[in-house]
């Protein structure tokens, strides 16, 4: 009988344990998430405590919290347009344990126009969305314009002239009407401020001549007749401002960016996690209650599946990154 080693066996041996060890760990992660929530949830607010994000996020924390029968924690981390909540987020255990309000900015425009220390797209994983409010073109009234094709008109006949205010380089409010002077085939100056409400101030003032800020921003003005609206972002007319068209309607397809809301965790959440946390955001939503007071907010509500809020972010960031090459706007 031959006294010969078997090198079979350290080699079955490693792939037994590999095997079990897969099991096991298949075994503990259904186990954790068939008892999902079981300890409080933190949800990151990528702003400072207060305004509308801020605000947007403890609405809905507090009815997902009693959706799932477990506090829900909003925690503000501020800083870098969103991109401090997106690094402590993305590199956070994908337990379900840690979310964040992902928006427009943190994975759609910072994307296009930074070098970012996270992935938005690799390093997430997309729940669900809440909805989004369109953006709208605004003047100060003092300009001889009343429509769109004026406004155009008028900015062909006199270039350069025109300034238009934004919340900052690279924000929706500056990507966003970049896209509007390429498709207008216009040319205004760039004014860009550190947030949106120094930028409304100049307009009101006469200072600056236009914004695309978030409809529900510029609504109080609206009312009072301190500003004008010219057209929306989206593909239908606002609930909140009817009378407002469209920049489809006027002639202008393709702008649909919109100021929208979601909620991502971490990469690989377990598929059971993520679709309870999604069955019960679209609960939410589905709330009259919720939709009543979004409606007031000039928001609409977007209920859609994980994968369709993944697929929502991909092209989000694909039209923006279009628009900033286009325009060469690049931020350090």
């Amino acid at each position: 009988m031959s006294n010969t080693p078997n090198r079979q066996t350290p080699i079955f041996l490693s792939y037994f344990l590999a095997v079990s060890l897969s099991l096991m760990t298949g075994l503990v992660s259904a186990q954790s998430s068939s008892n999902y929530p079981s300890k409080p949830i933190k949800l990151i607010a990528p702003v400072a405590a207060g305004g509308g994000l801020d605000n947007l996020a403890r609405k809905v924390a507090d009815r997902l919290s009693k959706n799932l029968g477990q506090t829900i924690i909003v925690d503000n981390m501020g800083g870098g347009g969103g991109a401090i909540a997106s690094q402590v987020t993305a590199k956070s255990a994908p337990d379900g344990y840690t979310l964040m309000i992902a928006y427009v900015g943190t994975h759609g425009t910072n994307p296009a126009v930074r070098k970012l220390t996270y992935d938005a797209i690799k390093d997430f994983t997309p729940v669900g969305m809440i909805g989004a409010t369109p953006n709208v073109l605004i003047i100060n009234p003092a300009l001889p314009i009343k429509n769109l094709k004026e406004f155009i008109d008028y900015a062909k006949k006199n270039p350069a002239k025109l300034t238009y205010g934004t919340s900052g380089p690279g924000t929706l409010t500056h990507l966003g009407m970049e896209q509007f002077k390429m498709a207008s085939g216009i040319f205004m100056v760039h004014v860009p401020y550190r947030g949106i409400a120094p930028a409304f101030t100049d307009l009101l003032g006469g200072q600056t001549d236009a914004m695309l800020p978030t409809l529900f921003a510029a609504i109080p003005y609206l009312k009072t007749g301190r500003v004008h609206a010219l057209a929306v972002t989206g593909q239908k007319r606002s609930s909140a401002e009817p009378n407002i068209p469209t920049f489809k309607e006027l002639g202008y397809a393709g702008f649909d960016g919109q100021q929208w809301y979601g909620i991502s965790g971490p990469a690989n959440m377990p598929e059971a996690i993520v679709t309870k946390l999604n069955t019960e955001l679209n609960k939410v939503l589905a709330s009259p209650e919720f939709s009543q007071e979004m409606s007031s907010e000039a928001m609409t509500l977007m209920p859609m599946t994980p994968q369709q809020f993944g697929t929502y972010i991909k092209e989000d960031i694909a039209r923006w990154t279009k628009v900033a090459k286009s325009r060469q706007i690049e931020i350090e």
